[in-house]
């Protein structure tokens, strides 16, 4: 069992940055492919990025809508994974939401993840 809690969202204007965090509980964090997802009102809930569980290469994976300004990594001394946001745009407002996956293949589909966090509101003002 893992429990995910997220941090570090707020109001922020466009062009300005952010730093989301999510902690894992347990001890078999490195095992673990870690995603972000995004929820905006009356949408489905969308793949941001996603790393893969520690070994000897790292896969990044992003959403196009994302590619070069949002970067995610992972401190697995610290069970913690990092979303960091750049040059935000008002698009960018949603729920933000960390998701573990017990498995080797990073995956961006919500449905392959095992455990969610909460959510951290991201509102980006024009």
């Amino acid at each position: 069992q893992v429990q995910l809690v997220e941090s570090g969202g707020g109001l922020v204007q466009a062009g300005g940055s952010l730093r989301l965090s999510c902690v894992a509980s347990g001890r078999t964090f490195s095992m673990y492919a870690m995603g972000w997802f995004r929820q905006a009102p009356g949408k489905e809930r969308e793949f941001v990025t996603a790393i893969s569980r520690s070994g000897t290469i790292t896969y990044l994976y992003y959403a196009d809508s994302v590619k070069g300004r949002f970067t995610i990594s992972r401190d697995n001394a610290k069970n913690t994974v990092y979303l960091q946001m750049n040059s935000l745009k008002p698009e960018d407002t949603a729920v933000y939401y960390c998701a573990a996956d017990d498995t080797a293949v990073v995956q961006t589909s919500t449905h392959e993840y095992d455990y969610w966090g909460q959510g951290t509101q991201v509102t980006v003002s024009s």
